[in-house]
């Protein structure tokens, strides 16, 4: 097991299996079939992201370098959140972008019975090290424990 320590962006306590991308997260493109045709699994449509593309991303530790794309990243953060179609939780090696941060933080604050914890600045090393279907565990200090 290896730890990493992060900036907390929107708290929480999950264990989940590792979903891993080396590339941006375009949050349209990977949750459009999520959010238009009633896709639960959330799985991913961005095509242009090689280590995502048809990967199921509900339920999972969805762990990429930071999220990419345009000024409706946060909206469909927030959207996959409160269809219950987001990942377990978000874990960035660099720092989140204010888009997205602001879904996250909107879904965690309005949301009832949701959550996603999302993480970030965990650094290179991190996303160097885990690898898809490792075991995640957050905690809501910004601890990460990968197995």
């Amino acid at each position: 097991m290896k730890t990493f320590k992060g900036r907390i962006v929107s708290a929480g306590n999950v264990t989940a299996p590792a979903v891993v991308s080396h590339n941006g997260l375009n949050t349209l493109a990977s949750f459009q079939k999520a959010l238009q045709f009633g896709d639960k699994k959330a799985t991913c449509g961005d095509q242009n992201n090689p280590d995502l593309y048809g990967k199921e991303m509900a339920g999972k530790a969805l762990c990429l370098p930071q999220t990419i794309g345009s000024t409706t990243g946060g909206l469909v953060l927030y959207c996959a959140c409160a269809m219950k179609r987001q990942p377990a939780c978000m874990l960035f090696s660099q720092p989140i972008d204010s888009l997205a941060a602001a879904g996250a933080v909107l879904a965690d604050v309005w949301l009832d019975d949701v959550s996603m914890p999302v993480v970030d600045s965990l650094g290179e090393e991190f996303l160097n090290y885990v690898k898809d279907d490792m075991t995640i565990t957050v905690l809501n200090d910004g601890t990460v424990n990968v197995e």
